[in-house]
């Protein structure tokens, strides 16, 4: 079911995903907006006109763009539900003066302009795509928002540190490298290190080496002196 709703923003278009339920007052985030009733044909009607309008307001500012010579890439153009203001979405590697595109755009399109630097992780959230393992962009279907990612991660889970092997289609380290982060730091921790003293079913040795991947700790026995691969599970702690 489609509901009109007051947000930040004004009033947008929204779909209901989940029934009534009851949240715990501290889970709420306040302060809570209104759903102002079920949406109607017109208001549907009116959303699909405000897509018609958003796709001839791209080609138009593209035009202003290049008349003003702007270095500037725009990713998308949105109208609010209630069409008293639009949104320019755009990219650049440098700070833009846009303010002339603005009185222009505004002399145009008779309402207020709004023009929007984002990274190239939102760029790429805007317009959505199938990543390196074949679904779709986390960014673009449930993450909410961007959390720090790191080169460490990816050391930490044994992964190859080829760039394009762990970046994303925007070119940054892939959202997926922190999921399962935490999980792989926690197990590593209850694992021994190189140079510990360990019991193997060879009898006693130090751990020489650790693929954390494939859960094999190498180990120089300390009665006969070779180095053998034990399975995690049978390498204890003494």
């Amino acid at each position: 079911m489609q509901v009109i709703v007051e947000t930040a923003r004004g009033q947008e278009i929204g779909a209901v995903v989940t029934p009534e339920k009851d949240i715990p007052e501290e889970k709420l985030v306040l302060p809570l907006k209104k759903v102002i009733r079920i949406a109607s044909c017109d208001d549907c009607c009116r959303v699909k006109e405000n897509k018609e309008k958003e796709a001839a307001a791209f080609t138009r500012c593209q035009k202003k763009i290049r008349e003003h010579g702007l270095d500037m890439k725009l990713v998308s153009v949105e109208y609010n539900f209630d069409r008293n203001k639009i949104i320019f979405y755009f990219t650049s590697e440098e700070r833009v003066d846009f303010r002339e595109l603005v009185k222009d755009l505004a002399s145009i399109f008779k309402t207020r302009i709004e023009l929007r630097q984002i990274g190239v992780r939102d760029e790429a959230k805007i317009k959505g795509g199938i990543g390196p393992c074949g679904r779709a962009f986390c960014c673009s279907t449930f993450l909410e928002e961007f959390e720090p990612v790191s080169i460490r991660m990816a050391k930490g889970q044994n992964l190859s540190l080829n760039p394009t092997k762990i970046s994303g289609v925007c070119g940054r380290l892939m959202c997926c490298l922190r999921y399962e982060a935490n999980s792989y730091e926690n197990a590593y921790e209850a694992m021994p290190k190189p140079g510990d003293a360990v019991l193997t079913p060879d009898g006693e040795g130090h751990v020489k080496e650790i693929n954390r991947k494939k859960k094999i700790v190498s180990v120089k026995l300390q009665e006969s002196g070779y180095l053998r691969d034990f399975p995690l599970e049978e390498v204890d702690m003494p």
